[in-house]
């Protein structure tokens, strides 16, 4: 009898390019915030995927990807999404910017 815990490594790496092509569309890290289309769900905080964690995640895809991106991370595999940040340029910078340099007139 097959192990259905197991998910086949076609359907994970495709789960994984779905992850990595969805963004946060509204809250904190939605499009109003981090123009222009919010955040990879992947390079959300666990703070964050963990308070929809007890509340409970948004309802449809979105829902359902944030809810897989939290497991993985949970369990401390945040490092199977750095391929995918490697070919989007790097982790998605949650910080402002800051200026390097003052000017006190």
């Amino acid at each position: 009898m097959p192990d259905f815990t197991e998910i086949d490594r076609e359907d994970f790496r495709n789960l994984l390019l779905e992850i990595g092509k969805m963004r946060m569309p509204f809250g904190k890290f939605g499009i109003k915030d981090y123009p222009p289309a919010g955040v990879p769900i992947m390079d959300l905080p666990m703070e964050y995927l963990a308070w929809f964690y007890e509340r409970g995640f948004p309802k449809g895809r979105l829902g359902e990807l944030m809810a897989q991106v939290f497991e993985i991370k949970s369990v401390g595999m945040d490092s199977v999404f750095d391929p995918l940040r490697q070919a989007a340029g790097g982790r998605y910078p949650l910080q402002p910017v800051r200026r390097k340099s003052f000017g006190f007139d």
